[in-house]
């Protein structure tokens, strides 16, 4: 019998290259949607003979006891979440609803189901916020910045809570920002290199961005879903940071992309004020030597080669006949 696997936001960016390595390897892969009037599922598009998708949401137990029940998972990846951060800003209640009684609600399914089922979280960077050291580790203190941050700290420890109380597998990954030509063009890395590719095929003139001058560690998605999976793969459920260890600013990702291109960014890029976040997290960086000790997992993909990969990615996309009706993310 093959292993299963279910993953919720299955149709985003992580969860279609998760699907993609757990069918690599064998797995039978399950997937959460929501109802949708307009479903968005271009990310699995060419993965929708290979796996099964049910329908769910995390604002709904019920729905996904049920889809506990019918998949019967042997492992469960909770990608699902409102991810956006500055969108949590305009709806702190439904991120909080979301991303952290979602999780509540997917952890208490898996107690109330089946016990025996292995638990990924997904945790994120932002919730170190203002950071208390450099780099961050799995002991750094939080300090989230947003309300995003703050329901994804949440999230974090009702999935320790749940794990020390009723003895769940249940690990936590601490994703620092993961890019990939599937991003959606709300992330800066993609709107960067969607507006080159635009640019450079005379669709657009300028770029607005914020704070140029943000630091963050940016790897590739396909790198740090292996890791996710590897976290299920060990005899104890534990919390591990994923990230390169390498920092980068906002700038130089433009200047990579605008040159990768061909393109003086200088020309082209326009700060606006209104972009600037009410609170900045300003440094991000991870220290992911537990998970190289105790997983074996390093990134394979770097910052110059994945900045390259999207903007290459977006200059077929929009050079394409149909550009104008495929989706941005």
């Amino acid at each position: 019998m093959p292993s299963r696997a279910l993953i919720t936001g299955i149709t985003g960016q992580d969860g279609s290259y998760l699907a993609e390595l757990l069918l690599a390897k064998g797995y039978e892969v399950f997937g959460v949607v929501r109802r949708a009037s307009a479903p968005n599922l271009w990310r699995v598009a060419h993965l929708r003979d290979r796996i099964t998708l049910l329908p769910a949401d995390l604002l709904d137990e019920l729905s996904l006891i049920r889809a506990l029940e019918q998949a019967q998972p042997h492992e469960l990846y909770n990608l699902a979440a409102m991810s956006f951060v500055p969108s949590s800003w305009q709806q702190p209640m439904l991120t909080g609803e979301f991303n952290s009684q979602g999780v509540t609600r997917v952890l208490e399914a898996v107690r109330q189901v089946d016990r025996s089922i292995r638990i990924y979280q997904a945790s994120s960077s932002e919730m170190f916020g203002k950071v208390r050291e450099v780099p961050q580790t799995e002991l750094t203190p939080f300090h989230p910045r947003s309300p995003y941050g703050v329901s994804k700290v949440f999230g974090h420890y009702i999935t320790v809570n749940y794990r020390e109380s009723y003895g769940l597998f249940a690990s936590s990954g601490i994703l620092f920002n993961h890019e990939s030509p599937r991003r959606g063009v709300e992330f800066v890395t993609r709107k960067v290199t969607d507006a080159v590719a635009r640019i450079k095929h005379g669709t657009s003139q300028s770029l607005s961005l914020g704070n140029l001058s943000a630091r963050r560690d940016w790897g590739f998605a396909g790198d740090y879903v292996e890791a996710m999976w590897l976290m299920l793969q060990q005899s104890e459920a534990e919390d591990y940071v994923i990230a390169t260890g390498v920092s980068h600013s906002v700038q130089d990702l433009v200047e990579i992309a605008f040159a990768h291109a061909g393109l003086e960014w200088q020309r082209y890029v326009h700060l606006d004020p209104k972009l600037l976040r009410p609170a900045e997290v300003d440094t991000l960086i991870g220290d992911a030597s537990k998970a190289r000790t105790r997983l074996g997992w390093a990134p394979r993909v770097h910052f110059r080669s994945l900045v390259e990969m999207m903007v290459d990615a977006d200059l077929v996309r929009v050079a394409s006949s149909d550009a104008a009706t495929q989706p941005l993310g």
